[in-house]
């Protein structure tokens, strides 16, 4: 519900400005500069997370299927040994990935098609192996945890669907009129719910919840246990290896736009704003996003789980304040040409405010899902201190339709 109510604020503004940078722009209309820096500087951080985190999932996910793959002992951090030869997957496929990107977003685009393919025959089969050889008994009991256990699934929530919010930040490349882009937003979550619930159910079915708990990875041991046959979970390994990339794909088209976006607008150097002469993408804001997904690798398995709690933190800020956002364009500007409405009206954003604010708040100290000193709330801090040596260049500036040409005005007359 909370991503519902989110999505329709999202759906209603991409609609009325379809432009790159998505809540960059939304954010600067309704709030004016410096709100539209935080916004977009708590993004980076988050979709840069995800990034980061497949290039540490990939060779995590390649060693199921070559567990000697482990050689070179390089050092240890909080815990866990990191190997070359582990690192050597993660950061040869960033590079990759980085120079798929580099090139233009057709054979991005192209790479993204086949890999979703592939996963949605791999849910097929899963969804196959569940009828062939699933026993609904394994699924009891139903739900275990309790609280604590809705908090853990509530706070991963923020990073696991934050998927449909790259849409805005290539809305302009999508050849589709303003209120399809608006509707093809709210249905894009509609898959990540299915195949979530697909995953629970179908692996939930294969095996009694003693022993999928010692599995790893429990998708994998529950797929071939469907169906009798180890090669099968082979094969949904190799399906969620284009799922790491689908996402790794579509975060780097997304935190490179929105880079560009605020580089465009004079809140960040110039140099992140450069367009590639022939390929007409943001090469170096590409660069530095594949710089710093080259770096996650060396600091072992640990980094995703820093990554998806200091990520969700900051996607909550960003999401909560687009759909305060949302409130404020609807009161200030009832005319604004909005192809898509979002049923509800100013109602709809309240409660996306609030819906927003509520997993915000179980980050903090003290709270069940408090973030781990020191590396989580380093992450956090670092990237916010560098924030604040951007933010007191960016001229304040107030809200309105021109707003960024007042800012870029402001960085001329200096």
């Amino acid at each position: 519900m909370v991503v519902a109510f989110i999505g329709l604020t999202y759906a209603e503004l991409v609609s009325a400005m379809p432009t790159v940078g998505g809540e960059h722009n939304y954010v600067m209309r309704a709030m004016g500069s410096r709100p539209a820096f935080v916004t977009s500087w708590a993004l980076v951080p988050g979709y840069v997370s995800v990034v980061a985190f497949e290039a540490v999932a990939l060779p995590e996910t390649v060693l199921y299927l070559f567990p000697d793959m482990l050689a070179g002992k390089l050092w240890t951090v909080a815990g866990y040994d990191v190997y070359l030869s582990w690192v050597a997957v993660g950061v040869g496929a960033s590079i990759v990935m980085t120079l798929v990107n580099y090139v233009g977003v057709r054979p991005a685009a192209v790479f993204q098609t086949v890999a979703v393919m592939f996963l949605g025959a791999v849910g097929v089969a899963l969804l196959l192996g569940s009828a062939v050889g699933g026993e609904t008994e394994h699924m009891s009991p139903l739900f275990t945890g309790g609280t604590a256990g809705l908090i853990s699934v509530l706070v991963a929530t923020p990073f696991l669907f934050v998927g449909f919010d790259v849409i805005p930040q290539s809305a302009e490349e999508i050849n589709l009129p303003f209120r399809k882009i608006g509707q093809l937003l709210l249905v894009s979550i509609g898959p990540a719910v299915f195949w979530y619930v697909l995953i629970m159910i179908t692996v939930g079915m294969s095996m009694p919840a003693a022993v999928l708990a010692e599995s790893d990875p429990a998708a994998a041991d529950g797929m071939a246990a469907l169906w009798g046959s180890d090669l099968m979970g082979t094969i949904l390994v190799l399906g969620g290896i284009a799922g790491i990339l689908t996402s790794w794909n579509g975060f780097l088209i997304g935190a490179s736009r929105l880079m560009y976006a605020m580089a465009q607008s004079g809140m960040l150097p110039w140099w992140f704003g450069e367009l590639h002469p022939k390929y007409r993408t943001p090469s170096h804001a590409l660069i530095f996003i594949g710089a710093l997904s080259v770096l996650a690798p060396l600091f072992g398995r640990k980094t995703p789980v820093w990554l998806v709690d200091a990520g969700g933190l900051s996607i909550i800020v960003a999401r909560v304040v687009v759909a305060v956002s949302f409130v404020i364009l609807r009161r200030r500007e009832p005319a604004m040409e909005r192809p898509f409405r979002a049923p509800g009206g100013q109602l709809t954003g309240v409660i996306a405010v609030v819906l927003g604010i509520a997993p915000g708040v179980l980050f903090l100290p003290g709270m069940p899902a408090a973030l781990v000193w020191p590396y989580e709330w380093a992450i956090i801090g670092l990237w916010w201190l560098v924030g604040i040596g951007f933010l007191i260049r960016v001229p304040r500036v107030g809200p309105g339709a021109d707003a960024e040409e007042r800012v870029l005005y402001e960085l001329r007359g200096r």
